[in-house]
């Protein structure tokens, strides 16, 4: 059900008690108050307008990865500021929108189809950048993402998004997260970028990261609350029945921070470190010892330089 319709069809919906569960707002306030960021002192706050909508651009193209756009989709969608004003769409804050290098159908995760509101080239002026997780990315739209960051209020990315984000060149000098899985090789391929192992998201600025997939939906509400406070983004979560406090916990991901030991009796793959089946899996044999890969992608990403990964 989108936002608009479900408040509009219950007008009690003011009248229920926001996190009527108090020991989880109890939580929450008490993580806020250690982290010096109570609700009313947001840490990092982003400046509404006085009025009108915050544009959200929302970069695509075949291979995005549905919940890295969906997520923050549907956080963003569902704030709800009665403050702002009487009508509709000044208490539904951010307007939404997708861009792509083409109008032509993007074919997501999982075969879903969709259709870009914008191309690179009349794509309106965005507040907010979303970088989701995709297969590659185009000279043009690493150009667009510069140029529309340059007047952006902020820029994330989401997952693997963060190798968009820092072919841009945005993040160089930066501190930045990305999949668990992709740690080593982003460290790698971008050694001016400072990689933080089991953070949910990194802030870094007018640019932040998030870990992986559902790290986004964290990211995002913690955007809303720098907007709009600490009880926006609560109230946003306890509508979407979201019970993820890592918009609250910037190091929430810390299980991923120690690496994983690949042994000869349980091989991961040495690039992404990935459980492998020794019976089936690619092998390449560096310096007499045999690595296991995930795909034939990460042996040849092996293969071209085998020193570096073993």
């Amino acid at each position: 059900m989108k936002r608009r319709d479900f408040i509009e069809r219950s007008g009690a919906l003011a009248a229920i008690p926001v996190f009527s569960l108090g020991g989880l707002l109890a939580v929450t306030v008490k993580a806020h108050q250690e982290a010096g960021n109570a609700p009313g002192g947001v840490l990092n706050r982003l400046t509404p307008p006085r009025s009108g909508q915050i544009p959200v651009a929302f970069v695509i193209s075949d291979g995005t990865v549905m919940i890295d756009l969906a997520g923050p989709w549907q956080v963003f969608q569902d704030v709800w500021v009665p403050s702002r004003g009487p009508t509709m769409d000044q208490q539904m804050p951010f307007r939404l929108y997708t861009v792509a290098e083409h109008l032509s159908a993007v074919r997501v995760s999982g075969g879903m189809k969709i259709d870009p509101d914008y191309t690179f080239a009349n794509a309106p002026a965005p507040k907010v950048i979303v970088i989701p997780a995709q297969d590659g990315s185009s000279d043009a739209m690493l150009r667009w993402i510069r140029t529309a960051s340059s007047h952006a209020d902020l820029t994330m990315s989401v997952c693997t998004g963060a190798f968009i984000l820092a072919k841009t060149g945005l993040l160089s000098g930066k501190a930045a997260t990305t999949h668990h899985s992709e740690y080593r090789q982003f460290a790698m391929q971008f050694p001016d970028i400072q990689v933080k192992r089991g953070a949910r998201f990194v802030e870094a600025g007018s640019v932040a990261t998030s870990g992986g997939l559902s790290s986004g939906i964290d990211l995002a509400l913690r955007v809303v609350e720098r907007y709009f406070g600490h009880k926006a983004a609560a109230d946003t979560a306890y509508n979407m029945e979201y019970q993820g406090q890592g918009w609250m916990d910037p190091g929430a991901n810390a299980i991923y921070a120690k690496a994983a030991v690949s042994t000869d009796e349980h091989p991961l793959c040495p690039v992404c470190s990935m459980d492998v089946d020794r019976a089936t899996a690619p092998t390449s044999v560096y310096k007499g010892k045999t690595y296991y890969f995930c795909s034939a992608a990460h042996k040849a990403t092996f293969d071209a330089a085998p020193e570096k990964w073993r």
